[in-house]
């Protein structure tokens, strides 16, 4: 299926705001820039505080010169923070509910004015734990996509979140809980939104993605979302990237000198922070392991604490181990060096590593990680899970199971089969693809 030509006096204009934290604004990015290709004009909203941090870390030129894709802001409502470290998730939260909704609003009148140079906006891409997009979308009759950047399964959890409170099989939170809330805006106001669009593929989660078709009005299935992208013909946003940390390059020289699958990974993604103990513990393992490791500590990882790693152990692997504090994930997990990916389970890194090929050790934190980990280990024989408080001795044979034993061999063949499944979904003729063309011509051109 083809996606209608829409001439450019006619163009679609997609207003796409993410949550505002670092995996959300990836993955609402990448959907901006697919719908980009698609022949949408695009305006991304960022907060103030994240386009800041979005400048710094990037040449700023690489975000002008497309007039067809600009990015607007409005505040977050809290209070200054060092602009190299992730804000309070709760207070973060806490704002988003109660502050977003007059800023955005005025964006979309200002872009819709007759002196305004902007096209109209005809629809908004919404990140799906922001309620208040409905209503401002609803206010000005603008149809509203919800994205989720979560996995279906993860998605089913959420829906089926009261049902398990009322029954008494999960603990009834602090209503006071700002989690909670969302929660429950998500799973009253998503069903009214004109379309769902969930960040997997549909044969990673048929099952899940079966049982959520009747709680919506339209559900597409679309991604990899990179996967996808790199079927553009040519990407003329490729300069822009995701990061809101400046991107440490220097990795991939490292990786160059190494040899193939000789390499394990380590990254707990942009929120999760560990304590120092911890820090010690997992630095142990990977040193008594004896593998080399690439070992992303960014600068707000430890609790309360710098990211102070024992002199012992930067002597003992000196020359086998690389620390930076951020890097380019995709490229680095794609690196024929990469052997394993020590991950916390966010959805993100699940679906980029399935893409690259490489075989997880799974070590989930918090909000959908252990379903993530579940799925990986359990579901798709793709990972093997380790507790976040495992102690040295069990980090080191864990390591030396997935970068050589039979079952980290095992798990290789098995993702890299989940990897060929995930090429064909975003074919040309694949169920992504297909469910792109199919969100494009059914919701977001229906009224444009």
């Amino acid at each position: 299926m083809d996606s209608k030509i829409v001439e450019a006096t006619d163009k679609p204009h997609a207003v796409c705001i993410p949550y505002p934290m670092q995996s959300h604004i990836k993955a609402m990015l990448k959907f901006a820039k697919l719908l980009h290709g698609k022949g949408f004009h695009i305006t991304f909203v960022n907060t103030e505080f994240n386009h800041q941090r979005f400048l710094k870390s990037r040449d700023p030129k690489s975000l002008d010169g497309l007039p067809d894709f600009q990015f607007k802001t409005i505040p977050d409502s809290l209070p200054p923070s060092d602009s190299n470290a992730s804000q309070d998730s709760n207070a973060l939260c806490e704002s988003v509910m109660k502050n977003f909704l007059a800023p955005f609003s005025d964006i979309l009148v200002k872009l819709n004015t007759t002196t305004s140079n902007n096209l109209p906006v005809t629809c908004i891409i919404s990140d799906a734990v922001m309620a208040f997009t409905y209503t401002a979308g609803r206010e000005l009759g603008i149809p509203v996509v919800m994205l989720f950047a979560i996995s279906a399964s993860s998605l089913m959890d959420i829906m089926q979140s009261p049902l398990f409170t009322e029954k008494g099989l999960t603990p009834l939170k602090d209503p006071n809980d700002h989690v909670l809330k969302v929660t429950i805006q998500v799973v009253e106001t998503n069903p009214k939104a004109a379309g769902i669009v969930v960040h997997t593929f549909d044969a990673l989660e048929q099952e899940a993605l079966d049982a959520l078709s009747p709680m919506f009005p339209r559900v597409y299935a679309i991604g990899p979302q990179q996967l996808l992208l790199n079927h553009l013909p040519n990407d003329p946003l490729k300069s822009t990237g995701y990061s809101l940390w400046k991107e440490e390059t220097e990795c991939l020289d490292w990786l160059n000198s190494k040899a193939p699958n000789s390499v394990i990974y380590v990254n707990f993604g942009s929120v999760i922070v560990i304590t120092p103990q911890q820090l010690v513990g997992f630095a142990w393992g990977l040193a008594n392991s004896n593998f080399m490791f690439l070992w992303i500590i960014r600068p707000d990882l430890v609790v309360g604490d710098s990211a102070i790693l024992p002199r012992e152990f930067v002597e003992e692997t000196k020359g086998r181990g690389l620390i930076a504090s951020w890097c380019p994930q995709e490229e680095v997990l794609n690196h024929s060096s990469i052997g394993g990916f020590l991950t916390h389970c966010g959805w993100n890194s699940i679906m980029e590593s399935l893409c690259a090929g490489v075989p997880m050790l799974c070590c989930p934190f918090d909000w959908d990680q252990p379903r993530n980990c579940k799925y990986a280990c359990n579901e798709w024989g793709i990972g093997m899970e380790i507790d976040k408080g495992a102690k040295r001795g069990e980090l080191e044979k864990i390591v030396r199971e997935l970068m050589e034993g039979n079952k980290g061999k095992k798990m290789k063949q098995k993702v890299m089969e989940w990897k060929k499944l995930a090429e064909e979904a975003t074919g040309p003729h694949g169920s992504s693809s297909i469910n792109l063309d199919k969100l494009v011509n059914e919701v977001l051109l229906s009224k444009a």
